[in-house]
């Protein structure tokens, strides 16, 4: 099947054909090999329209065609929004990203006990330098996460930043890099007190409402218009993500600002093209947002929800995402002003070292990215 895949590129680059053309043959034949249910792909180059292809079913079990409207969880992407929201209210001077996050919590009873209290500022959260640890790396969450009963309510915040409370920090806050969600639902309520409103409001009226992102909205319910089913073997058997009637058997809430929408690969490439190219906002950001903190990774630092990949004279700008059920990934070629989302609907087989992710990612990028040279 690799050499299917090869022989299809190769086409590709000889004849005058269509992009989108030519991925769909990619996207059929990485779906026969690696087996997914389905997947979306949305790419937008430097004239703004978007395009979108799909493969595979939505929901195999009853034949329903994955389409470009079918919506997956965006998980980690949706980090990106939270970032964006906070520089939207810095540029207004109603936070400061360099101010301590004891400003805006310090009187709640439990922050005291947070790992790098007394130093943290909202921008270690927004870069994963504050020392913190990850709650959803925990025993404790995978054992929550498990335990929620079909008509239990999203564990609120506090909860979840409690699985961190007491526990020594990871390092000092700014001398290192430890990814953390925990950060981020902290970074959500710092904005929320900063701007006296839910911070996906704050999304929502400053970005998806005017940037015409009509497909994206916050998971904070079990009930999803046009939800792909996605299948899961994090707790065993495979899962199924939607029950019979349609909704989520887990309550996609429990990502918070750690994540936190559902969206359409054509609204993320939308979105990725608009923010990381300097024009989701008419004030200037991009410089702060790009400001990198090493990673441990040669080549690799991120800045406020964005991983910088540097390779060679190549810089690619973007991020991942992982819920149960659902993997995908926002990328930004700067050098062909050319964003690439994709969303599959499974994680079986996906992650790690051993996933097939990364290698459907690339193959994918490849075919785009020698379109728009």
């Amino acid at each position: 099947m690799k050499s299917l895949i090869a022989f299809m590129i190769g086409l590709f680059l000889a004849g005058p054909t269509v992009a989108g053309d030519r991925l769909q043959d990619i996207l059929d034949a990485l779906r026969a090999e690696h087996a997914f249910p389905g997947a979306s792909v949305a790419w937008t180059g430097p004239d703004g329209a978007v395009q979108a292809r799909t493969t595979g079913f939505a929901d195999p079990d009853v034949g329903l065609p994955m389409t470009p409207e079918s919506r997956m969880l965006a998980a980690s992407i949706g980090k990106s929004f939270v970032a964006a929201a906070a520089l939207a209210l810095q540029a207004e001077g109603r936070l400061d990203l360099d101010a301590r996050v004891s400003d805006w919590l310090g009187a709640r009873g439990w922050f005291e006990r947070l790992p790098n209290h007394h130093s943290l500022t909202l921008r270690h959260l927004l870069t994963h330098s504050g020392g913190l640890p990850d709650h959803v790396e925990l025993p404790a969450f995978q054992q929550l996460f498990l335990s929620l009963g079909p008509d239990d309510p999203a564990p609120e915040p506090a909860d979840l930043i409690a699985l961190i409370l007491d526990a020594a920090p990871l390092f000092p806050a700014g001398q290192g890099w430890s990814y953390s969600d925990t950060g981020y639902l902290l970074a959500g309520l710092v904005i929320d007190a900063a701007a006296g409103r839910p911070w996906t409001e704050v999304v929502r009226d400053r970005f998806i409402l005017p940037l015409e992102l009509a497909d994206t909205e916050p998971s904070d319910r079990r009930d999803l218009d046009r939800l792909a089913v996605g299948f899961t073997g994090m707790a065993g058997p495979v899962m199924r993500t939607l029950d019979r009637e349609g909704r989520m058997v887990f309550h996609p809430g429990i990502e918070g600002a750690g994540g936190g929408f559902v969206s359409t690969t054509a609204d993320l490439a939308r979105w990725g093209w608009l923010l990381w190219s300097g024009r989701a906002m008419e004030l200037p950001y991009l410089d702060e947002m790009l400001q990198g903190i090493e990673t441990g990774t040669p080549g690799r630092s991120y800045g406020l929800a964005v991983g910088i990949d540097l390779t060679g004279s190549d810089e690619i700008r973007g991020h991942g995402g992982w819920i149960p059920g659902y993997v995908g990934s926002l990328r930004y070629h700067p050098a062909q002003d050319t964003a690439i989302a994709i969303q599959i609907n499974t994680d079986i087989g996906m992650l790690g070292a051993e996933g097939a992710f990364d290698a459907i990612e690339l193959a994918i990028h490849d075919v785009i990215l020698e379109f728009t040279k």
